[in-house]
């Protein structure tokens, strides 16, 4: 099938290389042009594990092609999916949907026969019917048919999630689009993916309700990992405990620092968003949301109690700042959070992380990066372990820096406690 994804951040660029993978002729189109001259030259904007290979493999067969001509691009396709950035709208929480309807406004100049458009970004409930409306201003109903597919690709798990999703959300009402649809996915239907056909709007909210509850188990085990620090309980044991409950499920029941990344922060404020326009109270989103936000201080609260308060002229060291192993993805960190308070209070900070430099920390005093672990722990008073990175969990710090006994935090448990101590570290971690 032709296809052209429009957007080639996250997911266009993710979908659209796997897309063409399964034997599809994909056009990404991306108004970047740097963007695009770089991709066509093999360079990739994003950190994904493997996503280079794919996109060098189908470029060369010629089943890719990247553009910054969108009229042109979408002619030449049979479905469009429009893949741009739903960001929070400034001083608001609701979805700013500004560049998804500027899609729209040039898709409407654009439709030369009959397509099927289709939003693959995260979008609130009625967007597809707003994309309608713009659409037929310029164009008969005959000449297009608007779907939402969202997609539930993890972060550093991209590829594998896209080759074997739980399920295919399609939200179609439209029966000749969802069966070109079913049959665009035939081939992750028969590894054993659920393909599942609901109204538009239905799949529009299955992806907003399916991160708000995620986002509410990281919150609620975090909120538990509180009282077992207070209660001289190991937070892994409760984490075991309920996850051997089929209903509830061990994923998403780790303890660690905040949630962050390019989906559940930004998500939970818009599902609560198009519940205020609806006049609905979503009172346990509101709660997970204002939970969130309180998690970095209480991290950094423990922080200052392991250094009994003294943070001036103290050295430390965070392993990894992203927000989550396998990306380069910053956006809303605990690190964002934590690093500058810990500077203003006039420590010294210095990281490492495995996708390199970070532009979020150039202007921010004393912050510093190391280009290795070894570098990154010589001298420090406080090492906090904030990503789960492979690179981190065989760490022999006895080993590494020889002499130095600094105070180890480890936000992620990735330590056996009894091991650490052993070695002579002071040892302190989440919930336990």
């Amino acid at each position: 099938m032709k296809l052209c994804m429009i957007g080639t951040g996250y997911v266009g660029l993710v979908s659209g290389v796997c897309f063409s993978d399964l034997g599809n002729d994909v056009i990404c189109v991306d108004k970047d042009i740097k963007k695009i001259d770089l991709l066509k030259k093999g360079k990739i904007p994003i950190y994904e594990p493997g996503l280079s290979e794919l996109v060098l493999k189908n470029f060369k067969n010629e089943r890719l092609t990247f553009s910054s001509d969108l009229k042109n691009s979408v002619k030449k396709s049979d479905i469009i999916f429009i893949c741009v950035g739903t960001p929070t709208k400034k001083g608001s929480s609701s979805a700013d949907l500004s560049q998804v309807y500027n899609v729209a406004k040039e898709l409407s100049l654009s439709l030369n026969k009959f397509k099927i458009i289709i939003t693959k970004s995260t979008v609130p409930v009625t967007t597809g019917d707003e994309i309608e409306k713009i659409l037929l201003k310029k164009n008969s109903k005959k000449k297009f048919a608007v779907l939402s597919n969202p997609e539930f690709l993890r972060e550093g798990e991209a590829i594998r999630d896209f080759i074997y999703p739980d399920r295919i959300v399609v939200g179609s009402n439209d029966k000749k689009s969802n069966k070109i649809l079913k049959n665009l996915y035939t081939p992750l239907i028969s590894k054993g993916a659920q393909y599942l056909h609901t109204s538009r709007r239905s799949a529009e909210l299955i992806k907003y309700a399916s991160n708000s509850f995620l986002a509410t188990k990281i919150t609620f085990i975090n909120e538990l990992a509180n009282l077992c620090e207070k209660t001289a309980i190991n937070i892994e044991d409760i984490s075991i405990g309920m996850g051997l409950d089929k209903r509830i499920g061990s994923r998403f029941l780790r303890a660690g620092p905040a949630y962050g990344g390019s989906c559940f922060p930004k998500d939970t404020k818009a599902i609560i968003s198009t519940a205020d326009k609806f006049k609905t109270n979503l009172s346990v989103i509101k709660s997970v949301v204002k939970s969130n936000k309180n998690r970095s201080d209480i991290l950094l609260r423990r922080v200052y109690e392991i250094l009994k308060n003294k943070i001036k002229n103290k050295k430390i060291t965070f392993l990894g700042v992203t927000f989550k192993a396998n990306t380069d993805d910053m956006r809303d960190s605990s690190s964002l959070t934590m690093i500058p308070k810990l500077s203003k209070k006039g420590a010294f900070i210095k990281y490492f992380d495995p996708t390199g430099y970070k532009k979020e920390f150039e202007n921010i005093k004393n912050v510093s990066y190391e280009g290795s672990i070894k570098k990154a722990l010589k001298g420090s008073d406080l090492v906090i372990v904030h990503t789960e990175w492979n690179d981190f969990k065989s760490i022999n710090f006895k080993s590494l820096v020889k002499g130095k006994k600094f105070i180890i935090y480890d936000l992620r448990n990735i330590y056996s406690s009894t091991k650490i101590k052993s070695q002579g570290f002071k040892y302190f971690s989440v919930g336990r």
